[in-house]
């Protein structure tokens, strides 16, 4: 009886045993937690042996028939684990990360020859054509702080571009703390290489972001964040404001890079800086004009592209007292 219990307690304890997750081993990635998680389903029983435990259950009285009746897994139907195994192909899966990461650096930036890149006036950074190319995006609202906004983002019609959409509400979570609210966001999510790096956007040969979109006549922020682990610039960014003019026809929006302005939480900052178009880590759009109701916005492409006639290289002034590190 003594061993009876005591099989029965390790059966509970391994099914107790959280499964692994992506959060709390980023380093492995979902190779591993994915074969963890099909390792860990239970073996489908065989028909003989399921209707000889039946048989064993009508003879057994009393307490025995109450443990007998629990789910016991036979010692030859134990899930087999191999957690070692797991690892090293995810070790290996990295290293060839790596190992392409290295040649096509050799090779030029992205693997393309150095003169194809540098005679290049025009590229495509994103688009819409599969679901592929939504999951490099999230959508985000005032919903994390207790707000009411809703914000959605598929696929539109025929594939051919994004549609985020959702409806804003300025209402003012009612938790003492926060005295404002009304926001919907999609941001870009930042590029990984092998072993989780971060990887940067090299947008310095551009001069202008270059989109094709078609929305309900909003205002929208355009925000561009750098690639940096300063603790004290997480939220910062740069942004400009695109305005969309409704109807059903697309517009080509052309921002030259050197009027997005240095903001910090929605703020404008006294001292600018330049952008820094060899750091880009993502770009986001946000939609936060105060105006209740429902809002739509359908994106074809995003790119970027070099425009001869503008030769701007930073639109706003500072002065000593704004930014004295500047005139040292």
């Amino acid at each position: 009886m003594a061993l009876v219990l005591k099989f029965l307690n390790g059966t509970y304890i391994f099914r107790k045993c959280p499964k692994p997750n992506v959060a709390s081993c980023p380093f492995l990635g979902t190779h591993f937690v994915d074969y963890c998680s099909s390792s860990l389903q239970k073996p489908v029983a065989a028909p003989g042996k399921t209707s000889s435990q039946r048989n064993s259950e009508g003879d057994l009285q009393g307490h025995h028939q109450r443990e007998a009746a629990l789910d016991i897994t036979s010692p030859e139907e134990k899930p087999l684990v191999s957690f070692d195994k797991a690892i090293k192909d995810e070790i290996k899966d990295q290293f060839r990360r790596l190992k392409d990461d290295i040649v096509n650096h050799w090779i030029g930036p992205e693997g393309r020859p150095l003169h194809e890149v540098l005679l290049e006036q025009a590229k495509v950074v994103w688009q819409f054509r599969g679901k592929e190319d939504l999951d490099k995006w999230m959508v985000t609202s005032d919903k994390t702080i207790g707000g009411r906004s809703e914000v959605f983002l598929k696929m539109g019609r025929n594939n051919q571009s994004a549609l985020l959409y959702g409806t804003l509400s300025s209402e003012a979570p009612k938790d003492g703390e926060s005295g404002r609210s009304g926001y919907c966001a999609m941001i870009s999510r930042i590029p990984r290489g092998p072993f989780e790096r971060k990887r940067a956007y090299d947008w310095s040969q551009f001069n202008t972001l270059y989109l094709r979109v078609r929305g309900d006549g909003r205002p929208w922020m355009v925000n561009i964040r750098e690639d940096t682990d300063i603790v004290q610039r997480k939220n910062q960014m740069y942004s400009y404001f695109m305005f969309t003019r409704g109807g059903p026809y697309w517009q080509e929006v052309k921002i030259p890079f050197s009027k997005f302005f240095y903001s910090n939480q929605g703020r404008i900052r006294d001292a600018q800086y330049q952008l820094l178009l060899d750091k880009i880590s993502s770009i986001g759009f946000t939609l936060a004009d105060k105006v209740d109701g429902p809002f739509f916005l359908e994106i074809d492409f995003i790119g970027v592209f070099t425009d001869p006639a503008h030769t701007e290289e930073f639109a706003y002034e500072n002065s000593p007292e704004l930014n004295p590190r500047l005139f040292k």
